[in-house]
């Protein structure tokens, strides 16, 4: 079957309700701006804006949010004939903190961890190239269940997997079921992303790039991508060994929600065009830093190709 899909995305979308006043906590924040949200959900978006077609598989309530989601999703190209309405669970809603480091958030979910076989067709995967996925999608079955044997139909078939490992206690409470279900996951080989705020939540202390590396790898991953802040990027990939790259100059931060999700679609957008590593995360970094300086999604008024051929150098 022809190969008509780039990325598919599946886990949570939800709707972030992003703080006005900068660096408040959230008990101190007075009004929220309303966003669409959820890391693969904006993977798909950002894909999309990068001219990529992408399909996000994810569940929301049939209610207003959820109405306000699929709009959204159109408007933005992704594909969303494998959204399900759920007439028994509402939206899933997150308030986050505005802030310049790592924002705080308090999540209600509901719909998002409804996800159910039916929603990943063997078509689909035969269509596609990347599986995408998320540790915050993975923390709640039946969304854990379906996302893990279809992960494993897709390595079969031939395609790319990928995670996020966007871990939260606040999310997923119990590590030593996080890690195994991580295992399950990682055995199919998927290009990784984890920050050192995500690896300090997961393992409740500072390690090593060497022990997060090793850690991952023997898992059964080969390339992970390590972001590390203003201290750059250290990408380990098995075959071609260890990889540096500083951090790009922000002018001025406005919003950190979604920087990570920015930057992990330029990586897996230049994965799909075959970039060397240098190139790969160049890419990355450079969309992450647009995203930086908007509060939400990337800027609508900004041709988000053609920023990024003509500030590669």
């Amino acid at each position: 079957m022809e190969k008509t899909i780039d990325i598919v995305c599946v886990g949570e979308v939800l709707i972030d309700f992003i703080g006005h006043e900068m660096n408040a906590s959230i008990d101190k924040t007075k009004d929220y701006h309303r966003l669409l949200g959820g890391s693969p959900t904006n993977v798909a978006v950002n894909a999309a804006r990068l001219g990529l077609k992408s399909v996000l598989v994810a569940t929301c309530g049939n209610d207003g949010l959820g109405e306000y989601i699929i709009r959204k999703l159109k408007s933005n190209k992704v594909d969303t004939s494998h959204i399900r309405k759920s007439e028994n669970h509402p939206t899933s809603v997150i308030f986050v903190s505005k802030s310049t480091s790592t924002p705080d958030f308090i999540p209600y979910r509901e719909a998002d961890c409804q996800i159910q076989p039916h929603q990943i067709t063997e078509d689909l995967l035969k269509s596609a190239k990347i599986f995408h996925t998320t540790c915050f999608a993975l923390s709640k079955n039946p969304a854990r269940s379906t996302i893990i044997e279809s992960a494993r139909q897709a390595k079969a078939l031939g395609l790319q997997t990928s995670i996020d490992v966007n871990f939260s206690e606040k999310i997923w409470p119990d590590r030593d079921e996080a890690k195994q279900f991580l295992q399950n996951y990682l055995a199919t080989n998927p290009l990784v992303k984890i920050s050192e705020d995500d690896c300090f939540r997961l393992f409740t202390e500072v390690k090593t790039d060497d022990f997060i590396f090793k850690y991952f790898h023997d898992m059964g991953a080969i390339t992970i991508c390590l972001t590390k802040g203003k201290d750059g990027v250290v990408l380990s990939n098995v075959e071609s060994g260890i990889y540096n790259q500083k951090a790009l100059p922000v002018a001025v931060i406005k919003d950190t929600t979604g920087a990570g999700d920015a930057f992990w679609t330029g990586f897996l957008y230049a994965h799909l065009s075959k970039k060397s590593f240098e190139e790969t995360v160049t890419i990355a970094q450079k969309l992450a830093v647009l995203k930086l300086q908007y509060v939400g999604r990337l800027p609508d008024d900004i041709d988000i190709e053609k920023y990024l051929k003509t500030n590669l150098n």
